[in-house]
């Protein structure tokens, strides 16, 4: 085992499930050297039934098991705590992340519903591309502003396209604004 090089090892433990109502399929990895040290089916998640999987690779170890890092389902917590007590457990990095980011995911998925109230900028563009004065050249700038903040999709949750997307749409808002302020734009362009 090439645990024994590291002097420990850090489990991982999940579990894995093809479908619902199928047995899930259990491993028990080590994150340090990346070596899957158990994976086996099970067709419940009991507390006892995740001890039986802890506890012999606990006992083939020759090393210290420093932590147990998994999803922090209750009975996995549960089975830790028993089957290797005074193990530090918690959370892993995905699964917290995952938990941290989802008001932001909601604030950018409801965010991303502007995009509907703003596909109609089309229709002011061809009512101002036969003209060639100023206010046509502005609203034609802010079409153009409008359709670009529309392109900008990325993935969340760590870019957020939705909140960007209210952003940029509130300052060519603003924009609009300080323009009508200014006589540039009389206001009677806005869908």
């Amino acid at each position: 085992m090439t645990t024994a090089r590291e002097g420990r090892v850090i489990l991982a433990l999940d579990g894995l499930q093809p479908d619902v109502g199928h047995e899930v399929l259990w491993i028990l990895r080590d994150c340090l050297s990346g070596e899957v040290l158990l994976a086996k089916s099970l067709l419940s998640a009991t507390t006892e039934d995740l001890c039986a999987l802890l506890r012999p690779v606990a006992e083939a170890l020759h090393v210290l098991i420093a932590a147990v890092v998994s999803d922090s389902q209750r009975s996995i917590r549960r089975a830790v705590a028993k089957a290797l007590p005074g193990v530090p457990h918690q959370l892993c990095h995905f699964h917290y992340l995952r938990e941290a980011a989802k008001p932001v995911y909601e604030a950018d998925r409801h965010a991303k519903k502007l995009k509907k109230h703003v596909r109609g900028i089309r229709v002011l563009e061809r009512q101002v591309e036969s003209r060639d004065d100023a206010e046509a050249e502005v609203v034609r700038g802010y079409c153009a502003a409008v359709r670009s903040s529309l392109a900008d999709d990325r993935r969340p949750p760590l870019q957020a396209s939705g909140l960007r997307l209210h952003e940029r749409l509130s300052a060519i808002e603003t924009s609009l604004a300080e323009a009508e302020k200014k006589g540039l734009y009389r206001g009677r362009w806005r869908s």
